[in-house]
């Protein structure tokens, strides 16, 4: 099971002077990672440092990566990189956005403050489970409805569309090892009338 960030997050804290803003999100591809990197930059334009650092996906498709965006090598990415490690958390990006308040903190200094800025963000961190998902399209009539609605509840369903016709049509997107069960239930309700179309559906974020 891979836990990833349920929403975007954010935190701040402040080390002599210095403003160290973290922002985190959640994040599928390295394209869309580097997306928010660049928005963060351009929201910050006075901003001496803009610290990124990410993971996405698990085991051998772990992708990592991290930069000290022009603070001394060593003393800000990696920092940060551990904290997101040690957090359990995939498909994550933190970018640390520091204001100078007219001191240096030295190698020491900025790790601490990296690290602690990563940590108070990842603490006001929703979590939630990804969930890949098989996308079920079915059209019933209306008696069965209700059962139908009842069982996509307990299968913890994902409805992204109900049209109201001469009959219902209901498109839905269930866990992967979920979906064959709920077709052999919905055949069950129905006498064997339901049969859903299924396809691949997009991953899903549930809360834990």
């Amino acid at each position: 099971m891979l836990i990833i960030p349920f929403a975007e997050a954010k935190a701040e804290i402040r080390v002599l002077n210095s403003r160290f803003i973290a922002r985190l999100f959640p994040v599928f591809s390295q394209e869309e990672a580097r997306k928010h990197i660049s928005e963060v930059k351009a929201a910050n334009p006075g901003a001496a440092h803009n610290v990124p650092a990410f993971i996405i996906g698990g085991g051998k498709n772990r992708l990592e990566y991290c930069s000290d965006d022009g603070e001394p090598a060593g003393s800000s990415g990696k920092p940060l990189l551990s904290v997101l490690k040690g957090s359990g958390l995939g498909n994550v990006l933190i970018v640390v956005t520091r204001y100078f308040g007219g001191t240096l903190l030295g190698m020491g200094g900025l790790v601490k403050a990296y690290s602690e800025a990563g940590r108070a963000v990842i603490g006001v961190t929703r979590r939630a489970e990804l969930v890949f998902t098989d996308r079920l399209c079915f059209t019933l009539p209306y008696h069965y409805y209700d059962k139908a609605k009842l069982l996509l509840d307990e299968y913890s369903a994902f409805v992204i569309e109900e049209n109201f016709g001469e009959e219902v049509f209901i498109k839905a997107d269930l866990a992967k090892d979920a979906s064959a069960d709920f077709i052999g239930r919905l055949k069950e309700l129905s006498g064997g009338k339901l049969a859903p179309r299924k396809e691949n559906g997009e991953p899903r974020s549930r809360l834990v």
